[in-house]
Parts: structure tokens; C-alpha cells; sequence
């Protein structure tokens, strides 16, 4: 019998000499915490686990801690979580000279599963579909733009006027890509290299815009991929001053940010969504899968636009879809269904923007498919066609996180999904950070208001 010593991880470890390695966990908005540890110091982690201070569950993206959740915070100490090494994500680090890499996800004490764990999250729901008898594929995409900007740029400007890589609309642009050549082709080539591989790259409508689509794998794959392409693309850009940002609406003057979710399911053979007698192409049980994530859509909003920003995206006529809608092969639907070949048939779900964590995006809308299928719903609306033509009388998304966030922790479904610790924490998260909104003064208000009122 094979061993955890044994595990080709280690043996890998062992063999080349390394003497750190790079591990890293997703906190709550799906940003990589992590560190190095010494090899001696990661042999007794892969082991046994290694403690990881709990606040990366306790803070928001600016590390300014949360007053109002219970599972951590002050009252607790911020004491350390057991971290527990995931061997199989075993990568190497193509830009920082190969160090090893792993990614880790949390655990209780009795080793069972964090209930606040991002990762874990998407395991708790996989579990379930692993009940049903089926698994999960999945492959994302992201449009982003990109900035001749650092850190230190940046911050100066005091966020205003970002400095756009490239001038105007120019989509699928071989010109553009070869304005920034090394920064494009770093891209293709080490994201391969990070065992992220990249299906296709291109420029997107507006300036300095790419979409990448991350190649097709099992779910969980699939969310590691996309979690570390969001961060991969930020440390290969400062190699050529270039900053990304996944923001999903940076300026009202051009489209959002997308970060579609391609999904189908297979028995271990055969594609389970396809049919080749329906004249849609879909399965009975592709049917259910795609009812239960027009049905769920509203109550597990937060899961995919999880920023106050994420609402600005959603604008009508703005290629962000913004009702429960689905449509053959119609990219203003919310839901596209592409019925293709026996292996290409899926649906593509279209809501998520760039700024979701994959882990939580995944984990809604597998759960929501899922509870279709558990429920046998059936889809009572017929496709849209055309820009949004049979959507007249569905009614739109919300317009404001803290909206959504009332739906969400409300919402049963959400609670048999991802269970009540994980619904309480993740909501009271969604309400900080509308709050710290809330007390905000903004540019926009110092333009409208500070001379003419």
C-alpha cells in the first residue's frame, strides 16, 4: 500500500532539491493567502497539516477585519486553522525560478471540513453530485483589462486614471497582441507551464482587454485553474509593468468583466447532457440542470457578484445578462446552451463576473444545477431569442449586493447547499462590505455635489 510518504508529490520534493516550497489557500473574496516553507518545515506539514491564522476569513480584501461575524474574529484571538496540504495540486512555479507550489484547504480539528473554506465549499457540493452518480467538467473564462501601472503608479494616483495598455475598441486584434507581445506570450506559454493550460487568448472590446478561456477538466481542477490564472496573470504582468485587474466594472464607458462558466456532466464515459433525438440536443437531465439554475439564480446571487461593483455591471444592453434567462446558442442569455457534438454539448452560464472567487461561483452553480436534477424540475419559460426577446415580463437581478445578500441568507436552498455556518458567515461578509461602502465618500459624489449644492 502506498503511503502519504510515498505520494509522488514528496518523491518529487525529495528529488529536486528545492529548498522551500510555495503554498497557498483562497480567503473569503477568492484571493491566494500563502507562504514559503522550508522543505524540512513542508515534509511535517504534508504530514500532518500546519496551523494558518484564521483571519484570512475574518478580513476583507483591504486586511481591515469584520465586527460582525462569528466563526472568527476578535472574540477568538484570530487563532491558527489547520491547514491541510492538498498533494495533488503539485505545480512549479515557471516565473519564480520553479519553486514547488501546492494549494491547501482548511480543516477542523477532527479533520473534518472548514465550514468556511472556499474550497471546501466546492468539495461539500461535488460530494453531493458524487451521490447522484455524476461529475462535474467544468472550464472558465475571464475578460480583464490590462494597465501600464504598478503598485506604486497606483497608489499615487489615489485611484483615478489608470493608464489603459492599448487605445480603443479593437476585439480579436492580431495588432494589439502584438503591442504587448512578451507580456501576451508569457501568458500562453507559462500559464502552461503552471499547469493552467490556456484553450485561447485574445484582445476583448475596449482598451487593453483579454479574454483567456482555461482549458475543460473536473470542477475542482477546474476552480484551482481559475483561481491561479487570476493571480498568475498579476505576478507574470509586473515582469512588464503591467497590472491586470478582474474588477467586473471598471469604468462605465465600456463592457464588464466577465467570467463565464462552461459546465456539463459525465458518468466517467459518455456526456450525460446530450442527446442525439432531442431537437435541442438536450438530455432530460440536461433540462433539469439548467431549470435548477434559472430557478436558483437570484438566491445564490452573491456567490457570483460578490463586490459592490459587481453591480455596476449588470446594465441592460451592456452584454452582461441580468435576468434568469436561456437561450440555444444566444450569448445574451443568462444561460447559453450550446448543444454540439456528444463530447462539446454544455451549457455555458454567462451571470459570474471577473471578480468571483471560482470556488463559491463553481459550488452555485453546480448546487443550483444539482438541485434541479435532485427536484426534477422542468425549464417553464421557453429560449429566448434574439437581444432578450421572451424576457419582457422575467424580473431583472438586483441592482445592489446588499439586496442580493438578503435573498442569499434567506435562501433554504442556499442552507441544504452550503450549510447554515458558511450562509451566516459569507452573508454577514456581503453586508461589511456593503457598509464600508455606505461610509464611503466618493469621486463621484465630490464631482455632482461639491461646488453646485
Amino acid at each position: 500500500m502506498v503511503t502519504k510518504k510515498d505520494h509522488p508529490a514528496l518523491t518529487a520534493i525529495r528529488q529536486s532539491g528545492t529548498g522551500k516550497v510555495k503554498v497557498a489557500v483562497s480567503d473569503i473574496d477568492g484571493v491566494l493567502r500563502g507562504k514559503y516553507l522550508h522543505r524540512d518545515k513542508f515534509f511535517g506539514a504534508a504530514e500532518t497539516g500546519f496551523g494558518f491564522c484564521d483571519v484570512v476569513f475574518g478580513w476583507d480584501t483591504g486586511d481591515q477585519c469584520y465586527d460582525n461575524t462569528h466563526v472568527t474574529g476578535w472574540q477568538h484571538g484570530f487563532p491558527d486553522a489547520q491547514a491541510r496540504i492538498d498533494l495533488s495540486t503539485l505545480r512549479q512555479v515557471p516565473w519564480d525560478d520553479k519553486v514547488p507550489f501546492f494549494l491547501a484547504d482548511f480543516v477542523n480539528n477532527d479533520g473534518s471540513p472548514y465550514p468556511v473554506c472556499p474550497r471546501q465549499i466546492l468539495k461539500r457540493v461535488l460530494r453531493r453530485a458524487d451521490k447522484l452518480g455524476v461529475k462535474p467538467m467544468a472550464g472558465m473564462e475571464f475578460e480583464w483589462f490590462n494597465f501600464a501601472e504598478t503598485p506604486q503608479s497606483w497608489a499615487a494616483k489615489k485611484g483615478v486614471g489608470p493608464e489603459n495598455l492599448t487605445p480603443g475598441m479593437f476585439g480579436y486584434s492580431l495588432l494589439r497582441m502584438a503591442d504587448n507581445r512578451g507580456f501576451f506570450n508569457a501568458l500562453m506559454d507559462e500559464m502552461a507551464a503552471f499547469s493552467v493550460p490556456i484553450e485561447g487568448l485574445h484582445t476583448e472590446t475596449g482598451p487593453g482587454v483579454y479574454e483567456v478561456a482555461i482549458a475543460f477538466s473536473g470542477a475542482l481542477e477546474a476552480a484551482d485553474r481559475a483561481i491561479l490564472f487570476k493571480t498568475g496573470a498579476k505576478e507574470i504582468g509586473k515582469r512588464f509593468g503591467i497590472m491586470p485587474s478582474f474588477m467586473a466594472k471598471w469604468s462605465a464607458q465600456y463592457p464588464g468583466c466577465s467570467g463565464h462558466i462552461h459546465q456539463s456532466l459525465s458518468d466517467g464515459k459518455s456526456n450525460l447532457f446530450h442527446s442525439p433525438t432531442d431537437p435541442r440536443g438536450m438530455s432530460p437531465l440536461f433540462e433539469s440542470y439548467l431549470a435548477g439554475q434559472v430557478a436558483c439564480l437570484m438566491e445564490f446571487a452573491p456567490m457570483f457578484w460578490p463586490t459592490i461593483n459587481s453591480y455596476k455591471r449588470l446594465v441592460d444592453g451592456f452584454w452582461a445578462p441580468v435576468k434568469p434567462t436561456w437561450g440555444i446558442d444566444n450569448r445574451t442569455a443568462s444561460f447559453r446552451v450550446i448543444a454540439g457534438s456528444p463530447k462539446s454539448t454544455r451549457l455555458e452560464t454567462r451571470c459570474p463576473g471577473a471578480d468571483v472567487n471560482p470556488y463559491l461561483a463553481m459550488a452555485a452553480v453546480i448546487a443550483a444545477g444539482l438541485h434541479g436534477i435532485e427536484q426534477g424540475l422542468k425549464l417553464t419559460t421557453p429560449p429566448i431569442t434574439g437581444t432578450n426577446q421572451g424576457a419582457e415580463h422575467i424580473p431583472r437581478a438586483p441592482r445592489s449586493l446588499i439586496r442580493a445578500t438578503h435573498n442569499f441568507k434567506e435562501s433554504q436552498i442556499a442552507r441544504d447547499w452550503f450549510g447554515d455556518t458558511f450562509v451566516d458567515h459569507f452573508a454577514a461578509t456581503r453586508e461589511w462590505e456593503h457598509r464600508q461602502w455606505q461610509d464611503a465618500v466618493t469621486d463621484w459624489e465630490l464631482k455632482r455635489y461639491f461646488e453646485i449644492i
